[in-house]
């Protein structure tokens, strides 16, 4: 058998293959869902979920280990300018057992909970974000993850004791020509006896230079007893006919152990593939539905050092006669970071304890976190280059130059982007949330507005849609959001969630609205669903930081200082709602697309004129055609 060669994919065909990957069914309970659907559902978070006793003691004493670790073995500022992570840091993370902390201890591993994987990621993110990527990238999305979904014993007992002490993993599925649209995923995996051959070209490998095994997407092609179809297998990565032909650099990120993969002719054994054939992108979807917990979590630690830096600053340097957090300007800059770190902890720790109960399904709270971790993340350090002024600006190292605090206040900023893109683009992330959350009405009313149904199934779809919106629409007018003494034992906040239940049912109705009045043409509405998805991450952010908040009062850990925070947050995130709904019906979207057809179409080339392009030659993708490598093996394993 030959390898297939890509083919151009249809917008069409290349949902579908986007919809057959995703998890079809709803067998939990899921807040957020419901949240979308208009009903406010806060049972299901509140009381706020606690971890048992056993999982505390042992989280609690990694990381004052790991605290311990970070405070005199990592040198961030020199990951920073060697852009590397020292060998000796590797080993001693190795050690402590950093790289097995998600791993059940019958394989060597640690088997922490999700809530304290995740407060590590934070507290390693912060002495090196290099260290956070590297450890993310190795147990969210790397080999540990999917097999302990998918693998089979077999595969866990070879596996997991390995990357649970001496093994980094990395995850590879995008191509110099794929990124979100998987439909043309070109690596091959012809089947060839009791093995699987592999060629192809992968990039952005994520621990690709320094990785001992590899979760790899590969397609493979249909044929007599083989299924095909993308499909998930671990590779030892010093396989032949493996080379990383290069080491990518970046603006931030300088330690990121990120490559260029090429495969050519590298032989696998079948017993590697994890799951059957075909189901590689569901299995990495539904590896992504609690590995995109990290970054959000790693998003919160930075707002911590963002929060400390500010206070610590601001109230050190003085303007006009005061510190500058007493003039208005930077007060608002200041409280603005404090609240939504709050917030974004409170979102996280609350995703994460559920993930950890599995009682309710949270592809959806998951997807939320990450998206609004990463926006408001790079907010919040962007406010902080504001607030320290050029000092902001100023490298780490000029500063310690010149005899002043090394603040790597711009390598924060720098190493804070690539959060809006990693795990799926902040773009992306709106499609695919905005996907699940009109969920139930596909699935009552899709055959309506699906143009390859017939007549007789269109009726039938219309019955079925009549008896659910007969029954769910009324339930939009009025809720107990509307009652003035609802939900009264949370204190002060009680008004803010009485404006989260009543928001969500008009929600629920603005997205009904634009079904009926777009139908068939409401995927390609992306301004309006990126907006209704940021609306529901603002609400779903002011449930998690109420039910925080309170959680914090009644366990009498800074349970008034929590409910101020709470509601400063909760009072910003309204006034970013109520924007966001303004914008929904009052917009540039149609402006826009002619905009964007006249700059494709040439007729603004004239505005262009007057610079010079200081870009360099070459293609826009490189090509990644099969074959054998013409490069060196940047490989570079930690000793």
């Amino acid at each position: 058998m030959t390898a297939p060669s890509i083919r151009n994919v249809s917008e069409r065909e290349a949902r579908q293959v986007a919809e057959a990957a995703r998890e079809q069914d709803w067998h939990k309970p899921s807040f957020a869902k419901e949240l979308f659907l208009g009903r406010f559902r806060l049972d299901l978070i509140h009381p706020h979920p606690t971890p048992s006793v056993d999982d505390v003691r042992r989280g609690e004493k990694f990381l004052a280990t790991l605290r311990e670790f970070c405070e005199t073995q990592v040198d961030g500022a020199r990951i920073e300018r060697d852009g590397r992570i020292p060998d000796e840091t590797v080993r001693g993370l190795k050690e402590l057992g950093a790289l097995g902390m998600k791993i059940d201890p019958k394989y060597g591993g640690l088997g922490l909970t999700q809530v304290y994987y995740n407060r590590a990621l934070a507290l390693a993110g912060s002495a090196s974000p290099a260290i956070g990527a590297l450890l993310s990238a190795h147990q969210s999305i790397g080999v540990p993850q999917p097999l302990k979904l998918f693998g089979t014993q077999e595969q866990k007992e070879a596996f997991l004791p390995r990357l649970a002490r001496t093994d980094i993993s990395a995850f590879l599925l995008t191509e110099p020509d794929v990124g979100s649209d998987p439909a043309r995923l070109a690596t091959a995996a012809v089947p060839d006896g009791d093995a699987y051959v592999l060629d192809g070209v992968k990039l952005w490998t994520t621990n690709g230079v320094v990785a001992d095994l590899l979760v790899v997407m590969a397609r493979v092609p249909a044929s007599e007893g083989h299924k095909g179809g993308i499909t998930a297998f671990v590779v030892e990565a010093d396989s032949p006919g493996i080379t990383v032909e290069n080491r990518n650099a970046f603006m931030g990120l300088r330690g990121l152990e990120n490559g260029v993969t090429r495969f050519h002719q590298v032989r696998v054994p079948a017993a590697n593939r994890i799951g059957p054939e075909g189901a590689g992108l569901k299995i990495a979807l539904t590896t992504l539905n609690t590995g995109r917990l990290s970054l959000p979590a790693m998003c919160a630690g930075t707002g911590k050092w963002c929060l400390k830096i500010a206070r610590e600053w601001s109230g050190a340097r003085e303007q006009w006669g005061r510190p500058i957090a007493k003039h208005e300007a930077v007060g608002a800059k200041i409280s603005f970071i404090a609240a939504t770190t709050f917030a974004l902890e409170a979102v996280v720790d609350l995703a994460s304890q559920m993930a950890d109960e599995n009682r309710n399904d949270i592809r959806i709270e998951a997807a939320l976190a990450k998206l609004y971790g990463s926006e408001m993340g790079w907010q919040m350090a962007d406010e902080l280059v504001q607030i320290r002024g050029g000092r902001g600006f100023e490298t780490a190292d000029s500063l310690a130059a010149r005899g002043e605090r090394a603040v790597p206040t711009e390598q924060m900023l720098r190493d804070m982007r690539i959060n809006r893109i990693f795990e799926g683009s902040t773009e992306i992330m709106h499609l695919l949330i905005a996907r699940e959350a009109v969920d139930a009405h596909l699935s009552v009313a899709g055959d309506l507005i699906d143009p390859d149904k017939s007549l007789a199934d269109k009726g039938k779809a219309a019955a079925k849609a009549g008896g659910f919106y007969a029954r769910w629409l009324p339930k939009l007018v009025a809720g107990p959001g509307q009652l003035p003494r609802t939900y009264a034992e949370f204190g002060e906040l009680a008004g803010h969630l009485r404006y989260v239940e009543r928001t969500s049912r008009k929600l629920a109705r603005s997205t009904f609205y634009a079904m009926s009045r777009w139908q068939g043409k409401m995927e390609t509405k992306q301004g309006f669903l990126g907006r209704i998805v940021d609306i529901g991450a603002e609400l779903f952010a002011m449930s998690a930081a109420c039910v925080r908040a309170e959680h914090l009062r009644l366990t009498g850990s800074h349970g008034q200082e929590a409910h101020q925070l709470a509601d400063a947050f909760c009072r910003q995130a309204r006034i970013r709602v109520e924007e966001l709904f303004h914008r929904l019906w009052t917009n540039t979207d149609e402006l826009d697309r002619k905009v964007v057809s006249g700059v494709l179409g040439g007729r603004y080339t004239w505005l262009e004129e007057g610079v010079v392009d200081p870009s360099g030659d070459g293609p826009w993708i490189a090509d990644a055609s099969p074959g054998r490598t013409t490069k060196d093996n940047v490989r570079r394993p930690f000793q």
